[in-house]
Parts: structure tokens; sequence; C-alpha cells
């Protein structure tokens, strides 16, 4: 049976006589007939469908489960089923793969909106798509695509493993080794804080294969979980806690050669421009998490009555609500247009950053805030704002801390300015 995500794309399709246009710009409902410009809360036909059946799924699938999740600190086995029976786990896929076959905004907007509900569900669809399965997509042989992009795309989790204990921000200074041995790859170390890997069946794993040659040494290896990988400790976090995060061990772990993806020693490339990418998915759910905070706390405002009037109609309130309205409607505009600019081509890893540190920040401003004009009932868990704030913390923390952002805006600025 047809996704929604993939009947989508093919209902774009019987409409036009035309081939689908996938850049953000190109579609031609996403473009004025008058001057040839689009704002950038455009979407195409396409796009908007996307957007709306995550919407649904997130309403009718996720919230019923969400405070389960958090407690158990579990994605429920329903939630990642229907993502993938959604095509929210291939979205830019190409359909003869069993992706959805759509645009990385179409990407975007289903992030945006799976977070306005469960900022855990929505990095779980983030890091399969934004990350996983476009390194797959760019640098996987056919024989890589047909075998794991498909997998990817209709049943199997798959996970981003670079980090480690002592390799966080300074990402090239991993330790996990890859040794040639004939026709293999044997790899020793472990990993630290994976997204998805409780889940996952396929790993991509950044590993030296020649520690001489520093971060020219690393190489990016498939591993599939029966080839040995162990799941260890899972984390007991402070927010996204159904979101699964654990150490990985490599004790001895035979990787075919032909599992290495894209060329040995460009690992540290490919991770350098995967990352920059993944930020943007990650602003994403920073203002999905924002809007639903927002979209929580302002509706009670009316709806609560002290000295005789709603709270949400005194001056001090109305420009606490206006003010926050504004900054994540400026965070949303950053996000489209990096995802745009990606789309298009053009240099996007400065808006990137902007995004991220800025979409970061009003998630925690917004939900804190939240939280404040609910009062007493906004503290506690029964209206769900509260793990709003607890899960607005990690945005400034992965794909890249706040100050890491800080560094590459300000590099980018030194390199425009400086003589």
């Amino acid at each position: 049976m047809a996704t929604i995500a993939r009947s989508a794309v093919r209902a774009v399709a019987a409409a036009s006589a035309r081939p689908i246009h996938r850049t953000f710009t190109a579609s031609t409902v996403a473009r004025s007939s008058v001057t040839g410009l689009n704002s950038l809360n455009t979407l195409t036909e396409e796009e908007a469908m996307m957007k709306e059946a995550a919407a649904r799924f997130a309403r009718e699938k996720v919230k019923p489960l969400v405070m389960k999740m958090d407690e158990e600190e579990k994605m429920d086995p329903s939630i990642i089923k229907g993502l993938f029976e959604q095509g929210f786990m291939g979205i830019e896929v190409p359909e003869e793969y069993g992706g959805s076959g759509s645009s990385f905004t179409s990407a975007i907007a289903v992030i945006e909106e799976l977070a306005k509900i469960d900022p855990s569900v929505s990095v779980a669809c983030d890091v399969q798509n934004t990350l996983v399965n476009t390194l797959f997509r760019t640098h996987g042989t056919p024989e890589i695509k047909e075998k794991y992009l498909t997998a990817l795309a209709t049943e199997s989790v798959g996970c981003f493993c670079l980090s480690e204990a002592g390799s966080g921000s300074d990402a090239f200074s991993l330790k996990l080794r890859a040794e040639k041995q004939g026709d293999y790859y044997v790899l020793n170390g472990s990993k630290m804080w994976i997204t998805n890997s409780g889940e996952a069946d396929i790993f991509l794993v950044f590993a030296n294969v020649d520690p001489s040659k520093g971060y020219r040494g690393i190489t990016a290896f498939i591993v599939d979980k029966s080839m040995g990988v162990e799941v260890a400790k899972k984390e007991s976090k402070l927010g996204i806690r159904a979101s699964s995060t654990c150490v990985l061990n490599f004790d001895n772990v035979k990787v075919p050669a032909k599992n290495i993806l894209g060329e040995v020693g460009k690992g540290y490339k490919y991770s350098i421009e995967i990352l920059n990418e993944g930020r943007i998915g990650i602003a994403a759910q920073m203002i999905g998490l924002a809007q639903g905070a927002f979209d929580i706390a302002v509706p009670y405002t009316f709806d609560r009555k002290q000295f005789g009037q709603a709270i949400g109609e005194f001056q001090g309130m109305q420009h606490q609500y206006a003010q926050v309205a504004v900054e994540i409607e400026a965070a949303r505009l950053l996000t489209y247009n990096a995802a745009r600019l990606k789309e298009e081509g053009k240099p996007f890893i400065r808006e990137a950053a902007m995004a991220k540190l800025y979409s970061s920040q009003v998630a925690e401003k917004a939900a804190s805030k939240a939280i404040e004009w609910m009062g007493g009932v906004g503290f506690t868990r029964e209206t769900g704002v509260e793990k709003f704030y607890r899960d607005a913390k990690i945005g400034a923390i992965y794909e890249g801390t706040s100050n890491i952002q800080l560094q590459t805006i300000a590099k980018m600025i030194q390199s425009q300015y400086k003589k």
C-alpha cells in the first residue's frame, strides 16, 4: 500500500504534465505568478501535503503515547513502525529504493511537525533523514544503495556513530581503530551519545584506518548489528528520554572492505559536510518544540482568569507572548532559508549555524516562558510543557554546541571582513 508521503509525490506528478520540481523555489505552486518570488513560508503542494500528513500522524498516533514513552524512556515500537509506513524515514530517498522521493524541505517540515508533539520522535526521524540516508544517497555504490538505502527507507533504523568519550566537539580526535586484515577491517573501540542506537540495525561508524595520518585516516564503515556491535549502556537523560542514546562497543568486529562508504580516509570530509546539513534538521526540531509549548500555554492564558479578566489580556502578559511569537517566527525563517539555500546548491554553512544556534535559544526561552505563563499547573507534568522545557536543553548541545556554532559564524564573518 502506498504511503501518504509517496501518495503526495504521485498526486503532484499527476496534477502536472511536467516533471516534478524538487527544488523549493522551482515549483509552480511555490512561486508567485506576478513576481516570480515566494515567501519562505510557502511550500510546494507536495511539501504541504507531507507537512499535513506529519501533523496528523503526530496528533493521532504520537500524542497518546508521549507521556508513557517519556516515563518509560523508550520509543514505542508502533511509532517506529508508523514512521516507516508513512514514508517519513526515507523522505529524500528515491522511489526506486522504497523512499518518498521528496525534497529536503519536506524533511524539515516533517521534523518540525513531529517536534510540536514529541521532540524525541522528531529527532529519530531527523537523524535517519538528514544524516544517515543522505550519506548513503550521496556516497553509496549502486550495490550499497540497493541493499542498505532500501532497508533504511522501509524498515531499518540507522544511526550516525561519530562521538566518543574523548571526542565530542573535537570530533576528529576519535580513537576507534579499523585495522585492515585481508578483505576485512577489524574494528576495536567504542562510541558514545549515539542517537537511535537502541533501535538501529544499521550503524554508520567512523573509525581511523591509520592514526599516523590523523584525521585523514578517518573512514566511514557500514556495520550491520549482526556483525557483533554491542549496544551497551543506555543513558538516562534529562530530556528527549524516549530517544535512545547508548554506548556502542566494537570488540574485534569484522567488517567487509566492500562496506566502506565512499573513499578510505574521506570520513572526516563526509562528517563535516553532513553535520552542516543536519544542523538545519535540529533547528527544525527546536522551532517545532517552541511552537508546541507555545500552542499549549497561550490558550491557557485566555482560559485562566484572575482579578476579573483572563491573564492573557493583561498587558504584561501580552508583551511576553508577542515577543516569543516574534522569536519563533524569526527562528523559523532562519531555518527555512537555510533549507532553501541548501536545496539550491548555494553556500549555507553560516545560515545553518545561525538557524541551529538561534532556534535552540528560542526553544529554551519559549518552553520556560510557557511554564511561567501557566503557573503552578505548568510546573506539573499534567500539561506536558515541562517536558518541552526538559527536551529543549539538548538543542544547545548536540550536532555542534552553541559555542561551536558561534565559532563557525565568527570565522565566516572574519573571512568576509578581515583585511
